[in-house]
């Protein structure tokens, strides 16, 4: 990747303190282009032949909201994100080998694009200890209009706190008690395409819906450390949220 420089010092330190950072120009216009172009291509050539949980639509019943386990259903964007340069970036983030545990996107697409609500990722991912994270990359803009995602800093530093299932197909796992902390005081995630986030999975962050004329598709690479661990009382409650609104 040809991107800005990154302090490789300052990057975990900010991580750790925070909860979320932003990478400029993680990802050249042209990689963009090229991943945009795959993902219309699976979506409209192999999508129809993968099981039911390899997407999830929005009201509509028709257009993709999410794209899920792309690891096993799409070798170019798994090979994308197994790249060492990208591997090397994690690493220190958490804490020790860096192990893809998912390929997915968030299309939030225009005037329909439904939001998500306030969550801890490790409500899905169930890993002890919780070093695990998500680079969340722009393919369209994030704008203040198009739904941008809005985190909580430092709230990883609070642990997984309680969930409840949340009836939202694609983001079943809502929070219990959902933080008081106002919207002004959150990192939003503003970003131009190319740029990224990455978020611990214990980070609590949420989006709206998008309203606007202007799509906002984000591909995500999930990873953890190699020695993490399921924890099987997360498990059991993500199972029961996941049950009653399929695919979760």
């Amino acid at each position: 990747m040809n991107r800005p420089p990154i302090d490789s010092q300052q990057l975990p330190q900010d991580y750790e303190r925070d909860g979320v950072i932003r990478i400029p120009g993680l990802f050249r216009p042209g990689e963009i282009a090229a991943i945009r172009a795959e993902l219309e291509r699976y979506t409209r050539d192999d999508l129809a032949s993968k099981p039911a949980d390899a997407a999830t639509l929005e009201a509509d019943a028709k257009t993709v909201r999410n794209l899920w386990r792309l690891e096993r259903h799409n070798e170019k964007m798994r090979a994308l994100a197994e790249r060492e340069d990208l591997r090397a970036l994690v690493a220190p983030l958490v804490r020790g080998e860096p192990v893809l545990a998912g390929v997915e996107t968030f299309n939030k697409p225009a005037r329909i694009g439904s939001g998500v609500p306030y969550h801890q990722d490790n409500a899905y991912f169930c890993q002890a200890p919780p070093d695990m994270l998500t680079v969340w990359i722009a393919i369209d803009p994030v704008t203040p209009e198009n739904g941008p995602i809005f985190f909580v800093r430092g709230s990883h530093k609070l642990g997984t706190l309680p969930t409840k299932p949340s009836g939202v197909r694609g983001n079943s796992m809502g929070m219990a008690a959902p933080p008081e902390v106002p919207l002004e005081e959150q990192f939003c995630g503003l970003l131009a395409a190319g740029d990224a986030t990455i978020h611990h999975c214990n980070t609590i962050h949420h989006s709206a819906p998008n309203t606007t004329a202007h799509p906002r598709l984000g591909l995500l690479f999930v990873f953890r450390g190699s020695h993490t661990q399921t924890d099987s009382a997360l498990k059991a409650a993500y199972t029961v949220a996941a049950a009653a609104n399929p695919p979760a």
